[in-house]
């Protein structure tokens, strides 16, 4: 996969799908751009501004979406334009969903990483370089199938151009 170099959006733990988007938002807006908009709104309003599309990743800590099933919360970090979630540790089903829709998961150490470091992601040997203090963290390692789905857009994308869940 390629190198992935994006600057840390950093916030805390136990951040839960309803803290990602709003379960006010549930029925009144389908449009998952327009959903977007409202990304951790009730952590900081001014957290859409934050993220510079394509060159942003979210750097969390422990448990990172904790609570509902709903398939929104990874489908509006991916459409805000945030490259991937880097954290200590995510929810199960938060996990399987962000990997359905290809949005990139990573687990390691994220205390050391600070706001707005700038970050190296090289999935194939990986590692993130944080190129603001020139610090090294290995990540937990993707599986080869992982990363296939990752690179067709998600489990979804997979199937459509392959039909098959066989590598």
């Amino acid at each position: 996969m390629e190198i992935i170099k994006a600057e840390a959006l950093k916030i805390g733990d136990n951040i839960n799908t309803d803290f990602i988007i709003s379960g006010r938002y549930k029925f009144s807006i389908t449009d998952i751009n327009e959903l977007a908009k409202h990304i951790m709104e009730d952590i900081d309003p001014d957290f859409v501004k934050k993220i510079k599309p394509g060159k942003t990743v979210l750097v969390a800590g422990n448990n990172f979406g904790m609570g509902s099933s709903r398939e929104q919360a990874p489908l509006v970090i991916k459409a805000a334009g945030i490259q991937a979630v880097i954290a200590k540790s995510f929810a199960r089903i938060f996990f399987r969903n962000a990997f359905n829709i290809g949005l990139l998961l990573i687990e390691t150490d994220t205390d050391s990483i600070q706001n707005n470091d700038l970050l190296e992601i090289d999935l194939d040997k990986g590692l993130i370089v944080n190129l603001t203090s020139r610090q090294k963290l290995s990540i937990k390692p993707l599986p080869e199938f992982m990363q296939k789905f990752l690179q067709e857009g998600g489990v979804i994308e997979y199937l459509k151009k392959y039909k098959t869940l066989t590598f």
